[in-house]
């Protein structure tokens, strides 16, 4: 079409110049020539113009024809992809619908069955209520209860079975690293006490002591906070007191006393306060002494005398600072051999009694004291953990405070470092057998082995294996809350049944 538009503009342009030529030369020949070249460049002007008026329309009709076709083609491949897609849905519609229907039938069917089980089940209790005298809530609580019995058996089964695994996995390494631990501490080892008694040279020493009116011991007693007990046995003194380093003071003064042999007032407060000079730097002594031994560094020199006093505090008769230096080389041990911080573990162990220091002096158990005294005094957390988790206050946070625990467990548990009163033995003992005996199925309890060991014979009817395992576990944990003992105590549970016949 532009093609066409082009060729009439150039004719037109040739037609106009042509008329321009003829113009001028129309008016050099004259002017009659130049009306008639005029007239006859008009009508070849009409002329053309009228062949590509008629071109033009040809080229433009046929044009949209062509267009007309194309859009034609278009319409009728867009109707048939309609049509496609129409029957298409239509036939999805058509399935739909029949999946409908279909799951119309399957609900009645299911809502028709349901009835019939519901009527059926209605039926088969009221008949098992009849045939078992039980209602439907005495049922369900029968039902309970055998299913907690079972649910109980395969927990204990659990628990056995894990337990057996771990040990099974880990008693050779652990039982490797303790007697490591403990054969290289095996040292000579000899349990300091407290000494209350002083030796006097005669009976005639106890009236220079007592004094004139009572002023010498009242005088002594004043400036030690000790008490001093006289009595019919003879040539000996008791100094009574709860404060292990006044016990000792009064112990070392009194002891010069008698061998200097002048006793007054005056000279009781000079050696009173000369023996607390003595003992307070020898405190200090015992605390650097066992850093220095245990390999600990960097420690608050408060502490350091706190680790000092501890040579002067014993517990079941066990010295508590060779105690926890015991602990601290047993914990080193271990943790080196389970590639831990060392230093830590020592740290831990030789402070974890730290708060038996303070008891006599503030409220709270020596744990709750020794966390304090080491958050006070800036300690690692690691170490603060060790002090807080070694009797099970609080979770252990770190395999380092399970190593303390177990090296403190490792040195009270060992034969002959640690005694107790008569008295509280027994109460112990009754204790102990007490607890157990007060679990269901329990026939009789004995405590054997010093309070070691227990054991426990149960009925055999109403405990069966797994029940005795779940049992023994629930006596050690009450033993472990409501109790405190050196060491640790085996707990057994015995399940015999016997079979006796008599041949006649």
């Amino acid at each position: 079409m532009l093609l066409w538009i082009e060729i009439v503009v150039s004719v037109l342009g040739g037609g106009i110049a042509a008329g321009t030529v003829f113009y001028i030369l129309g008016r050099r020949a004259g002017r009659g020539r130049a009306d008639a070249v005029e007239r006859q460049a008009a009508q070849d002007r009409e002329r053309e113009l009228a062949e590509a008026r008629q071109r033009l329309q040809l080229e433009a009709r046929e044009e949209t024809i062509r267009a007309r076709e194309a859009l034609e083609r278009e319409l009728a491949e867009r109707r048939r992809e309609l049509d496609q897609r129409q029957g298409g849905l239509e036939r999805q519609q058509a399935g739909v619908a029949e999946r409908e229907r279909e799951l119309s039938r399957r609900e009645q069917a299911f809502t028709e069955r349901e009835r019939a089980l519901a009527a059926s089940e209605r039926e088969a209790q009221a008949r098992l209520e009849r045939i078992a005298g039980l209602s439907a809530q005495d049922a369900k609580e029968e039902l309970k209860r055998r299913f907690e019995e079972e649910a109980r058996g395969e927990a204990a089964a659990l628990v056995r079975d894990i337990r057996e695994q771990a040990q099974k996995n880990a008693d050779r390494d652990a039982k490797k690293i303790v007697a490591l631990a403990i054969q290289r501490i095996a040292t000579e080892y000899t349990a300091e006490t407290t000494v209350s008694a002083v030796a006097l040279p005669s009976d005639e020493m106890k009236g220079r002591i007592i004094g004139r009116e009572g002023r010498n011991i009242r005088a002594f007693e004043a400036a030690t906070g000790a008490d001093v007990i006289i009595d019919d046995t003879p040539d000996t003194v008791v100094i009574s007191c709860f404060d292990p380093v006044r016990r000792e003071v009064a112990r070392v003064a009194l002891g010069r006393l008698i061998a200097d042999g002048r006793i007054h007032p005056g000279r009781i407060e000079e050696v009173v306060r000369k023996a607390q000079e003595e003992i307070d730097a020898g405190i200090q002594e015992a605390g650097e002494r066992a850093i220095y031994e245990t390999g600990v560094r960097g420690m608050h020199q408060e502490l350091v005398k706190l680790v000092g006093r501890m040579r002067y505090r014993t517990s079941y008769g066990q010295n508590i600072l060779e105690h926890s230096k015991e602990v601290a080389w047993i914990a080193g041990i271990m943790a080196a051999e389970l590639k831990l911080d060392v230093a830590l573990a020592k740290r831990g162990a030789l402070l974890h009694d730290i708060g038996k220091v303070l008891t006599h002096e503030h409220d709270g158990t020596h744990v709750q004291l020794g966390v304090e005294v080491g958050t006070k005094y800036g300690e690692h957390p690691v170490v603060i953990n060790c002090i807080a988790a070694h009797h099970d206050d609080v979770p252990h946070e770190s395999a380092i405070s399970v190593i303390v625990q177990a090296a403190d467990a490792i040195s009270g548990a060992r034969p002959g470092a640690r005694r107790e009163a008569f008295e509280t033995y027994v109460k112990r003992l009754t204790a102990i057998e007490q607890i157990a005996g007060e679990f269901g199925g329990v026939e009789k309890v004995y405590a054997i082995q010093a309070g070691r060991e227990v054991r426990v014979v149960v009925t055999p009817s109403t405990v069966d294996d797994a029940a005795a395992m779940g049992l023994a576990e629930q006596i050690s944990r009450r033993i472990e809350r409501e109790l405190q003992y050196p060491g640790q105590i085996r707990v057994v549970v015995i399940r015999e049944t016997r079979a006796v016949d008599i041949a006649r």
